[in-house]
């Protein structure tokens, strides 16, 4: 939806030319066809041929229905398949389930969109420019409190650091060292620490773990069996899974699957499969997660200000752009070893597409572009998997 290195883990560049096989997968989920359309194979073919290790595309109807592709090995070592519907890291779509559940509290009385941050965390949220009576939930939600980014502080070299836990409340510590970016309110600008802060609150609302509070709210009744937030000291990807990728610093692509990501809690830790994220999607816009006040809320946006994206718009944990065929709402997820796009479009036609690597993991050019902004290259990179998003959820 939009290039936005969201968790950008800086290293050595590589120039990637990976070779692949493609096959077409059943769909996990019932009456799906023994065969993916070609299709979807194709477009996930496309995108293994730009360098990713693997890539996993799924489709579901809106009847139900899903359709899965692959294409690429899930082990560069062994040129193991990719598994159908595989578990991978959703970074970044994590937010939306953040976010449903803090609306779900909403809707019980627990907590409020317009109350301040200092309500629920009295004197937790302090630092320079940082106002927490000024700073709202719902700011928290949107993305326009100021509150600095963290993680570039946590996520500077992810193979040093893959076994290194840190608490929710370290980290949020760690970001307010920080001077506040801008003054709450002032605009959207996407930041982690958001998200953060926020499942902080949850957790002391319902002073119960949000991990639990995401699997009763969200994974039990939607019956999702591979999603989940990690517990602490979980490294590991629970159910099958093709490998993820990164880039270390002597510009080789290396297994990167065994990873903690305790840091990123609320904002980007969990992992769910291509199939569940767009079960999980479709029942945020179905109504069956929240009451239509709350779902209503949801769904106002606000301008992101992306010059690449002008028509974006952020919600509450969910993000909206204009497609040919109107509007489309879903969530980016970044985080080192997978990327993934995904959306749900007027219609009802969901689909999520996962890559094994970050784009600039597989960017060949230099790597001080990559500290100079946006380059042409890598931003096309960036764009691969919006535009094989956007071709599957057009094609018939």
């Amino acid at each position: 939806m939009k290039y936005t290195p969201k968790f950008a883990v800086i290293t050595t560049a590589l120039a990637a030319s990976l070779a692949f096989t493609a096959c077409a997968s059943p769909a996990a989920t019932k009456d799906a066809p023994e065969d993916a359309p070609k299709v979807l194979t194709g477009i996930a073919e496309r995108l293994v041929e730009e360098g990713y290790p693997g890539a996993i595309i799924t489709r579901t109807l809106p009847d139900g229905t899903a359709e899965t592709a692959t294409a690429g090995t899930a082990d560069l070592a062994t040129d193991a398949p990719v598994p159908a519907d595989g578990e991978v890291r959703i970074g970044s779509a994590t937010k939306t389930f953040t976010a449903v559940v803090a609306l779900q509290l909403v809707e019980e009385g627990l907590l409020e969109l317009d109350r301040s941050v200092d309500t629920y965390l009295p004197g937790l949220i302090k630092g320079k420019g940082i106002d927490p009576k000024a700073i709202t939930v719902r700011q928290l939600l949107q993305h326009t409190s100021g509150l600095p980014e963290v993680a570039h502080l946590v996520a500077t070299d992810p193979f040093a650091e893959r076994d290194a836990y840190r608490s929710t409340r370290d980290v949020l510590d760690l970001a307010l060292g920080q001077p506040a970016d801008f003054p709450a309110g002032e605009r959207h600008e996407y930041n982690n620490t958001n998200y953060i802060a926020l499942s902080l609150i949850i957790e002391r609302v319902i002073q119960r773990p949000l991990a639990e509070q995401i699997h009763d709210r969200i994974v039990t009744p939607l019956n999702l069996k591979h999603t989940y937030l990690p517990e602490p000291g979980d490294r590991g990807i629970q159910g099958k899974h093709p490998l993820g990728y990164h880039i270390d610093a002597d510009g080789e692509l290396r297994d990167l699957t065994e990873y903690d990501s305790s840091w990123a809690a609320g904002a980007g830790a969990m992992v769910s499969t291509p199939a569940e994220l767009n079960t999980f999607m479709k029942a945020i816009l179905d109504g069956e997660l929240l009451e239509p006040a709350e779902l209503d809320q949801m769904l106002t946006g606000i301008p992101t200000g992306d010059e690449l994206s002008p028509g974006d718009q952020y919600g509450l944990g969910i993000e909206s752009s204009e497609l040919s065929g109107g509007t489309a709402w879903g969530h980016d997820g970044d985080i080192p070893g997978y990327q993934t796009r995904n959306a749900v479009a007027e219609d009802g036609t969901a689909v999520t597409v996962t890559v094994t690597a970050l784009p600039y993991a597989i960017y060949d050019g230099p790597q001080e572009e990559i500290f100079e902004g946006p380059q042409e290259e890598l931003i096309a990179l960036y764009s691969l998997t919006t535009d094989a998003l956007n071709e599957a959820l057009s094609t018939p």
